[in-house]
């Protein structure tokens, strides 16, 4: 199977999907946007995530991580298609009383190589939450990566971050939004 994918070629899967969206979205962030990255469309094809995931695994591969820990929802399929390309094991942290948190019975041994895998980055937040869930959990976070980099650069990790490609969609403040301004109604298409 290919692993490595250019940018493009990304964006292609995207494209196919029916997954690169257009109009007035809220995204997790709290910002707006005119553009959405659905990754759970092109997820939803097994041989899309699977070369995604293979594509992901060898930014990461040389970090040596030895689980991979994603949030849900979003980052469950990714996660685990990352975690079946390297051979190592796939968990998720999920929110509990608003907290991210590992649940089911998860944990890490002491300093266990992890690298936190999501399907879009847009202010990095849910990744560093991500990387506080394991480190709090003992483990030593080697590296994150995402499918989607949205971030225009400013993730703000302390970890070495990957992506497979990095895409620039206009984000607004919810009160400076001329989407808002212009009476479009927003939607929320994000899990949380």
């Amino acid at each position: 199977m290919m692993t490595r994918m250019d940018a493009a070629d990304v964006i292609n899967r995207f494209r196919r999907a029916g997954a690169l969206l257009e109009g007035h979205f809220r995204l997790t962030s709290g910002r707006h946007s005119s553009g959405y990255l659905q990754c759970a469309l092109v997820l939803q094809h097994p041989r899309e995530a699977e070369a995604l995931g293979a594509a992901l695994a060898q930014l990461v591969r040389a970090s040596a991580p030895q689980a991979v820990l994603s949030p849900a929802l979003g980052g469950i399929v990714i996660g685990q298609e990352v975690g079946r390309a390297l051979g190592v094991r796939a968990v998720f942290a999920e929110r509990q009383d608003w907290t991210l948190t590992l649940r089911r019975g998860f944990t890490f041994a002491p300093r266990e190589r992890v690298v936190v895998v999501e399907d879009v980055v847009t202010t990095g937040g849910s990744t560093r939450e991500t990387i506080e869930v394991a480190r709090a959990a003992g483990a030593q976070v080697v590296s994150a990566a995402a499918i989607i980099d949205r971030s225009g650069g400013d993730r703000r990790l302390d970890v070495p971050f990957h992506c497979l490609a990095s895409v620039a969609l206009p984000t607004y403040a919810p009160e400076s939004c001329p989407l808002c301004l212009a009476g479009q109604p927003v939607v929320k298409p994000g899990s949380r």
